[in-house]
C-alpha cells in the first residue's frame, strides 16, 4: 500500500526538529518505527544541509515521506537548484559527514530537478532485519508534532 506525508518546514535551524518529529509520527502511524533512528538521523542531515547550504526563502523547504512495499523514499525539497557536491571530510573537520552517512545508512539515494529547484532523496528498506517478510499494519497518517524546535 502506499502512502505519502508532505510537510512545509521554515529554511531556519528549528527545521530539522520539526522534520525528526514528523518523521517519528509517520513511522509510528505506518507501523515502521524500527526505521525510527535510521530516518531521522538522515532526515536531520538532508534538512541540515538544504538550511545550510541552498539559496532558500523562508518558505522554500519541504518534506515528502513516502512508503510503498518494502521501501520509504524521504525528501527534501528547496529553491536552489544546485546539486550538493558530497565531499569526503579530513581530519578532525567538524563537517562534511553529512553524505557519509548517508551513502552507509540509505539503500540509494539521488537528487532530482524541481520546478522551484531541487529535490535531494534516500531510501531506506522497510523489511526488519530480524523478522524478514514481516508485514506491518499500517495506518495512513503524518503525525501533528508539536512545532517547538
Amino acid at each position: 500500500m502506499w502512502r505519502a506525508c508532505l510537510v512545509a518546514l521554515p529554511a531556519a535551524g528549528r527545521a530539522a526538529g520539526i522534520a525528526r518529529r514528523r518523521v517519528r509520527d509517520a513511522l509510528q502511524s505506518w507501523g515502521l518505527a524500527h526505521l525510527d533512528e535510521t530516518a531521522t538521523l538522515l532526515v536531520s542531515e538532508l534538512v541540515g544541509n538544504a538550511v545550510r547550504h541552498a539559496r532558500t526563502d523562508e518558505s522554500g523547504l519541504e518534506l515528502r515521506l513516502e512508503t510503498a512495499g518494502t521501501w520509504l523514499r524521504i525528501e527534501v525539497s528547496d529553491g536552489d537548484p544546485r546539486p550538493p557536491l558530497p565531499r569526503a571530510p579530513s581530519g578532525l573537520e567538524e563537517s562534511g559527514f553529512g553524505f557519509v552517512l548517508i551513502e552507509a545508512l540509505a539503500g540509494k539515494w539521488g537528487v532530482r530537478e524541481t520546478a522551484a529547484g531541487k529535490a535531494v532523496w534516500i531510501e531506506l528498506s522497510t523489511e526488519k532485519a530480524d523478522e524478514p517478510g514481516d508485514e506491518p499494519n499500517v495506518i495512513p497518517a503524518c503525525g501533528a508534532a508539536s512545532e517547538k524546535g
